[in-house]
């Protein structure tokens, strides 16, 4: 019995191995694979749905077609002789960062603390937002200065700025590229300082005014109706499924049975 078992025990010792090896030298697994079995599965809709849905790419491109007829608007009632500018954050806003966010769920990776956002800055490879292009280019052509106002880091401030030149964004210079530092509220105060602001566009409601910041959801909620009619003129929203401080939120459930159909 004794001889018996020593080929058995080599081959289950090998099969061991051989499982082994094949987990190590695998190659990486997809996001949707990943998804299933990490604790960052909650963010795969909103980044598949920002990335591949053809509907995000209709609503960011009719955000900007829209934008383009405000600006229009307001240039031909700005007062003559006042220097105009817009103001406009990046990030999901002018710039899709999608594959930086999937390559960490891929991983297992929780992006939403931002630890592998520095490696990004420095080495990724952001795409432009679906009409965003059209857009800046369309106000540089009507003579109105854009001011990048980002949260990307200033010790990084030589490849942003050279990235969003690459992508082809105009006035992509130090003047006209604002980063993290100062509040936006002091960045946009400082543009205001010289110029008629006339539209301002981001992805989270602070972009546009200090009071979101610090507000719960519930407070955003009441300061988007008080501001209401500055959506879609002064204030241009883009969507931005994939992070916010909404995502804390407790969701509203229908408290009712389960009832299937069989």
């Amino acid at each position: 019995m004794k001889k018996a078992l020593v080929p058995a025990l080599t081959i289950l010792l090998v099969l061991i191995v051989g499982v082994i090896g094949y987990i190590l030298n695998s190659g990486p697994v997809s996001g949707d694979e990943a998804a299933d079995d990490c604790d960052v599965s909650a963010y795969t809709m909103g980044v598949k749905w920002q990335q591949q849905s053809a509907e995000a790419m209709a609503l960011q491109g009719q955000t900007y077609e829209m934008a383009a007829r405000q600006l229009d608007k307001a240039v031909s009632k700005a007062p003559g002789g006042d220097d105009l500018a817009i103001m406009t954050d990046l990030d999901e806003t002018a710039i899709d960062n999608s594959k930086l966010l999937a390559r960490d769920i891929a991983k297992c990776h929780d992006f939403s603390g931002w630890d592998t956002w520095d490696d990004w800055e420095e080495n990724g490879e952001p795409a432009m937002i679906p009409g965003a292009l059209e857009f800046f280019e369309h106000a540089d052509q009507l003579g109105v200065d854009i001011y990048y106002v980002s949260d990307r880091t200033e010790e990084n401030r030589a490849k942003n700025v050279e990235a969003i030149a690459k992508l082809g964004l105009p006035q992509a210079d130090d003047e006209h590229v604002m980063l993290l530092g100062p509040p936006k509220d002091e960045r946009r105060a400082k543009v205001e300082a010289n110029h008629t602001l006339l539209m301002q566009l981001g992805d989270t409601l602070h972009d546009f005014d200090g009071a979101f910041a610090d507000a719960s959801v519930d407070e955003q909620r009441k300061l988007v109706e008080k501001n209401r009619a500055k959506f879609g003129t002064e204030w241009i929203v883009l969507p931005n499924p994939t992070y916010g401080d909404w995502s804390e939120s407790d969701l509203d459930a229908w408290d009712a049975p389960v009832r299937a159909d069989d």
